[in-house]
């Protein structure tokens, strides 16, 4: 096999793991809801309950890829083009929020979701640096952004909606990227059976 397939094999491998964005996405809403004081997320401590349990159910995702699926480590090339993507992420976020809907003076001040655009716009710069945007990530966080883009966030902060709304679309494209890291590296049923073929 090719370097480059291998690499390729461990991007794909580091990034379309989409089953643990169905914890992640549960955070941002968790997230929102707290900001929100929603029932008994009144209490800071129950806030960080409901967050430890969510974390506490990724481990066994993270079990399941590990067990079927063993371990691959991302090249140096891989990991520094994930550390620019968070960089600009991270750049993203903090200038576009304060650029869109922050209360200074000098800010746009538009009526957009900063929160849902700044983030459609780290996703994917994210995906596109790491491991090339496949058709779901351009239709979920396009959709997002297009969303956050409206001009129809005017009045309260949307920030929290704006955590709902990427909370939803992290797992939505956790989804279809557990489906494409299926189709790429096979179900764990049909390894056992390879194994079981080479065993014999």
């Amino acid at each position: 096999m090719r370097r480059e397939n291998l690499e390729t094999a461990a991007a794909n491998y580091t990034y379309l793991r989409g089953l643990l964005c169905i914890p992640a996405g549960a955070l941002f809403i968790l997230a929102a809801l707290g900001n929100w004081q929603v029932g008994p997320l009144q209490h800071a401590w129950m806030f960080v309950v409901l967050a430890a349990v969510i974390l506490l159910a990724s481990v066994p995702i993270y079990s399941h890829y590990n067990k079927h699926y063993g371990r691959l480590t991302p090249t140096t090339r891989q990991r520094t083009r994930g550390a620019i993507a968070m960089a600009i992420g991270l750049a993203v976020i903090v200038g576009g929020s304060m650029l869109l809907r922050s209360r200074a003076g000098w800010s746009l001040d538009l009526p957009v979701n900063a929160t849902a655009v700044t983030f459609a716009m780290i996703m994917l710069i994210t995906y596109a640096i790491g491991v090339g945007l496949k058709s779901h990530h351009v239709v979920i966080w396009g959709a997002l952004l297009l969303a956050g883009a409206l001009p129809v966030w005017t009045g309260a902060d949307p920030s929290n909606i704006g955590l709902v709304m990427a909370g939803v679309a992290v797992m939505l494209s956790g989804i279809f990227d557990h489906r494409l890291f299926v189709r790429t590296f096979g179900s764990p049923a049909s390894l056992e059976l390879s194994e079981r073929d080479v065993r014999a």
